[in-house]
């Protein structure tokens, strides 16, 4: 039976439309404030540009239906996606940023119809931003989960939840946060970890400071925060207690393709400014595009890109069908996220003085890629999960062997 790898219509329109209207409406605002979008005004700037978005009828197009959203697919979001990334300030402009585009995901999948009344509706309607506050400083949960050290105690009505977290992306500004503390047992061990809803003005949230990285795009920062006898009251618990690792998958597999679905179209901007730089620059004789190295560039770029997309709509057809796909999208976002950085890499090569300096954006735009190999899990991390299940698999193959 053939593969049909086409788009529907209305998703193929979708993105053209998302097209039109970064190059219209946000290229000029990220332009002017160099990629810094605390510079351009942060959420003042946020609610101008969603309020465009809405008027094109591109906003939210991952929300569910019932909140407002277009409700489009995993696999459906890829065009539109990375149409909007073509632009750094793209996702925000469209409501699919990072964290509040992963937040949705799993709110819809995990809320009570109270919480999702309470929470869910005011996110995706872009009335309100979140965080997910997992991430804390050493010895404390980052690449290793398990390290988890936040505790949440039980209390009468609820819990008391203390600890300190780090580089959480959108806390400064965040209406609530998505908060993974320990429920049982100890930092180190499997499991017992569980998600809290947790208003931003609860008191005992403070943020203590930005951590500042090279990225200037995610509006909120990214953000060092204590957690001191915040009290969540039990309707407040997302999802099962104990069960929050298992609750974060529905978020972390599909959040990790929309960073390779955003990032894809920065990537190929960047290439596309080579392009049009090596086309039209004379140089030893005729256009810098008719060398061979530039020419093996241009083409490593292309296969980058190729790759990475194709990885991409693979990962997403597997979550589409239902699984997991842990393999599949560990190995787009780890290929991605590497892949994006070489195309920026030697989009500037090819651009020689220019593309290290503030008249191209290849420069921001490397500095906006670079981080991706450590958000949302470094390559390594990946790495070695990947490797691991397909050991597994091995041994799992033999022993049914040796027991036939």
């Amino acid at each position: 039976m053939p593969i049909d790898l086409s788009y529907r219509p209305e998703v193929s329109e979708l993105a053209v439309t998302t097209t039109k209207f970064i190059a219209e409406h946000v290229l000029p605002v990220e332009e002017r404030f160099a990629g810094d979008i605390t510079a351009a005004g942060g959420d003042d700037c946020r609610r101008e540009l969603n309020a465009e978005a809405r008027k094109a009828g591109i906003f939210a197009p991952h929300a569910p239906e019932e909140f407002g959203g277009l409700g489009l697919s995993m696999s459906d979001r890829v065009p539109v996606f990375e149409a909007a990334g073509a632009s750094t300030f793209g996702p925000v402009a469209l409501h699919i940023g990072a964290p509040d585009e992963g937040n949705i995901h799993m709110l819809a999948h995990v809320a009570d119809d109270r919480q999702r009344h309470e929470y869910l509706a005011p996110l995706a309607a872009g009335d309100v931003r979140s965080a997910f506050a997992m991430t804390e400083p050493s010895p404390g949960a980052g690449a290793d989960p398990n390290a988890l050290s936040t505790i949440a105690a039980r209390v009468d009505g609820g819990w008391r939840i203390n600890g300190r977290k780090r580089f959480i992306t959108g806390a400064d500004g965040a209406d609530f946060f998505i908060v993974m503390a320990r429920t049982s047992g100890d930092p180190g061990d499997r499991g017992g970890a569980t998600m809290f809803l947790a208003p931003g003005t609860a008191p005992g949230i403070t943020i203590d400071r930005h951590v500042h990285t090279v990225d200037k795009s995610m509006i909120g920062g990214h953000c060092e925060m204590t957690f001191t006898d915040v009290f969540v009251p039990d309707e407040d618990v997302l999802g099962a207690v104990d069960e929050g690792y298992r609750y974060a998958q529905v978020r972390l597999g599909p959040a990790r393709m929309t960073h390779v679905m955003r990032w894809m179209g920065s990537a190929v901007r960047a290439h596309e400014v080579a392009l049009r730089y090596v086309d039209e620059r004379q140089g030893f004789g005729g256009r810098l595009g008719d060398l061979g190295m530039i020419q093996q560039m241009v083409a490593d770029n292309e296969i980058d890109l190729a790759a990475a997309r194709s990885l991409l709509v693979r990962a997403c057809w597997e979550l589409d069908q239902g699984s997991n796909a842990s393999d599949a999208t560990s190995i787009a976002k780890t290929f991605g996220a590497e892949a994006f950085s070489r195309v920026a890499d030697r989009a500037i090569q090819m651009c020689g003085g220019l593309g290290v300096s503030e008249d191209l954006p290849l420069a921001r735009l490397a500095n906006e890629l670079r981080p991706f190999r450590i958000y949302d899990g470094p390559s390594e991390v990946h790495r070695w999960a990947i490797a691991k299940r397909a050991v597994g698999r091995a041994r799992k193959a033999r022993d049914e062997r040796t027991t036939a």
